[in-house]
């Protein structure tokens, strides 16, 4: 959480010291490309919420997942993430007006960017959680491919601008300055600045990573942010077991009620553990399931909130009275369950006595 609200806070810095140097007004193109900038943040900010925990903890499954970057290295990251954003702002409102100087440091951040931008992109890309239980297939990992994607869209693009701004413009600039109008004529005389920016990446690459370095991180930082996780494209480490699931809260009203109102029906099974099943619970259950054949994406967010406050609502149920009403209240929502079950179901009764089966 402490990572999405830096991300959050830094993004907003950076938007607002933009807006008040734009001087221009915005095309269309560029508004729209803005609007799914930050809603691809929003998806991106649900998805570290989903998934926050490091290689190194046990997890309730349906509570949280891996992260995909790893433990203190997120910082290297950070700073790229920055760094990256400085320089696409700054092309992006002066473009080939920046001192030469200037220019080419912020097209080497936003050449390492792109590179870090398309690594992100590849490692979220992938998400086996077959060792989780309860979990199968790349369940939530869409929720972080949009904004790195649309992040190289937007770099490409601003490479593109300088690209094909007139040439020229490097060579008819002068500076009162001397040494910057040394440096102005020697880098017009031998290359644009395109061209310096992909001389001197390396060097400059190396000259952040000793900085980075100073502050505690490891020189391969930016290959441990990838590979110190679990689960994902680049990740090398594995994962302690799950923690046993906290069950279904309706469990809870079939075992406490009153036999005569919640009408338990059997004993059934879950996660190998017997439970009290009452049909409430069968339909409740089989319409999870025909929302998971659906869409498994949707199923696993609502399912996640779902026993995120169910269980805490479960631990309030703790007597037959409280049973009994939380089955009464539940009646009209078990109604429109078992609606939806006979529109979309060729055999919903079967469906429905199949759950919680021993």
């Amino acid at each position: 959480m402490g990572f999405i609200l830096l991300l959050l806070v830094i993004l907003l810095i950076l938007g607002i010291i933009s807006l008040k140097k734009i001087m221009k007004p915005l095309s269309i193109q560029e508004t729209l490309l803005i609007i799914v900038y930050v809603l691809s943040f929003g998806l991106f900010a649900i998805g570290m919420m989903l998934h926050d925990k490091q290689y190194t903890d046990a997890i309730d499954p349906i509570d949280n997942c891996y992260i995909p970057f790893g433990g203190k290295h997120i910082i290297s990251l950070i700073v790229y993430f920055v760094g990256y954003h400085v320089a696409a702002i700054s092309i992006w409102i002066k473009g080939r007006k920046l001192p030469p100087l200037t220019l080419v440091l912020m097209l080497i951040l936003l050449m390492i960017g792109l590179f870090l931008n398309l690594l992100v992109l590849v490692q979220v890309l992938g998400h086996n959680t077959q060792s989780i239980d309860m979990y199968k297939g790349n369940d939530g990992a869409f929720l972080f491919v949009f904004t790195p994607l649309v992040s190289l869209v937007i770099g490409i693009l601003l490479i593109v601008k300088i690209l094909k701004e007139e040439h020229t413009a490097a060579k008819s600039r002068t500076f009162k300055n001397v040494f910057l109008q040394t440096c102005n004529s020697y880098l017009a005389q031998k290359f644009d600045e395109t061209i310096w920016a992909v001389i001197l990446l390396f060097p400059a690459f190396i000259v952040i990573t000793l900085v980075l370095i100073l502050f505690g991180q490891d020189y391969n930082s930016l290959v441990k942010v990838f590979t110190d996780t679990t689960t994902w494209t680049f990740s090398q480490k594995m994962h302690p077991p799950v923690l046993d699931h906290r069950g279904h809260y309706l469990c809870t009203v079939a075992a406490k009620g009153d036999p005569r109102i919640v009408k338990p029906l059997k004993i059934g099974q879950r996660h190998g553990k017997p439970i009290i099943v009452n049909r409430q619970l069968q339909i409740a259950n089989a319409f999870e399931e025909l929302i998971k054949d659906i869409s498994s994406p949707g199923h696993q967010f609502i399912r996640h909130q779902y026993d995120r406050y169910g269980y805490n609502l479960s631990l309030k149920i703790n007597t037959g009275r409280a049973s009994n009403i939380t089955y009464r209240l539940m009646r009209p929502l078990e109604w429109f369950f078992l609606v939806t079950l006979y529109l979309f179901c060729v055999d919903p009764e079967a469906k429905i006595k199949k759950q919680y089966s021993s």
